[in-house]
């Protein structure tokens, strides 16, 4: 009787807990609800949002997965570039585009919901709240406990708190699956150090996001190795040190305005890089940038893609997989 007891404490307690933290807190007879943001900031809905504008390609991409686009009234600029997105046939479905908009901008779209990343400058969100506009701030994901936290979050500010649960578990079974390859194809012994060259150069080291996907894609990250945090800087100096057996090349091009191979040349033609394992034993990649940097459900085709550019065709990945619980 007292161990079930104690059982019952344990559970009433960890109820608490996940009640008092991010999702949907309540939900009335006539269909309203609301839900409690990552910081604390409780918005409520009358009805479930059908004009959502998000502020990162990572939200785009989670709200793509739990409803259909015609509930977005704008998307990312770059989320119908084939280099950046797996989403492009859904983006392009979506109305408009922003990139770091204006308060003006997101006024003049009428959304009935903004979605925005607790990293960025959003001066503008008391504003939006303060004309009647909903704004829930997300996670900018560091890990992938986060994508999950922000995936149940946006469910719940959807109207579809269901979904959540759903699209992680999605996520979860390809992880495992991929695990699962990786441990049974490539020994301990032979696992390949790989690092990336992000165009953001403080990108890629230890506690971020592509740092995790690594970790499930059978690889070591090098600028984890020596020693590179989140927000460290890649110096030539140190790639050398690293001395990779696969580099890892940004497919950015932002509908071709950038140019991407002045930036790769940087590297690849630079005498004091040729010494570079990666260099000489044929071991650069330039994977897609729209698997490589999701934020969202699909970090699971991140670390695929990984894989993929490290141990070859037994884990290749088709173009534009993206999970998805909308229909």
């Amino acid at each position: 009787m007292k161990v079930i007891c104690r059982f019952m404490v344990v559970v009433l307690l960890l109820v608490a807990v996940l009640c008092s933290g991010c999702g949907m807190t309540s939900q009335s007879s006539d269909g309203a609800y609301e839900v409690t943001d990552c910081q604390g900031t409780v918005v409520r809905f009358s009805e479930k949002p059908s004009r959502v504008v998000t502020l990162t390609m990572g939200t785009d991409n989670i709200v793509l997965g739990l409803a259909k686009p015609d509930r977005m009234i704008a998307c990312n600029t770059n989320l119908d570039d084939p280099h950046s997105s797996n989403v492009v046939e859904l983006a392009r479905q979506i109305p408009n585009r922003v990139r770091h908009p204006k308060l003006e901008e997101l006024v003049a779209l009428q959304p009935d919901l903004v979605i925005a990343a607790d990293w960025g400058n959003h001066d503008f969100v008391q504003s939006l709240r303060d004309m009647g506009i909903n704004v829930l701030v997300v996670r900018g994901a560091k890990n992938l406990d986060d994508i999950r936290e922000n995936i149940r979050l946006i469910a719940a500010a959807l109207g579809e708190p269901e979904k959540g649960p759903q699209l992680i578990a999605r996520m979860d079974e390809q992880l495992a699956a991929l695990k699962d390859k990786v441990d049974r194809l490539v020994p301990q012994n032979q696992r390949k150090c790989v690092a990336l060259i992000s165009l953001v150069q403080n990108y890629g080291g230890k506690d971020c996001v592509f740092d995790e996907k690594c970790q499930w894609a059978g690889v070591v990250n090098g600028l984890a190795e020596a020693g590179l945090n989140r927000g460290n800087k890649l110096t030539k100096e140190m790639l050398l040190k690293i001395n990779p057996d696969i580099i890892l090349l940004p497919s950015f091009s932002a509908h071709g305005s950038f140019d991407n191979q002045g930036f790769k040349d940087k590297y690849l033609k630079d005498p004091s890089m040729q010494q570079i394992k990666a260099i000489t034993d044929d071991g650069i990649r330039e994977p897609r940038d729209a698997y490589i940097y999701a934020s969202s459900q699909d970090f699971c085709f991140g670390a695929q893609e990984i894989a993929y550019a490290a141990y070859g065709d037994e884990f290749a990945l088709e173009e534009q997989q993206h999970l998805s619980v909308a229909e």
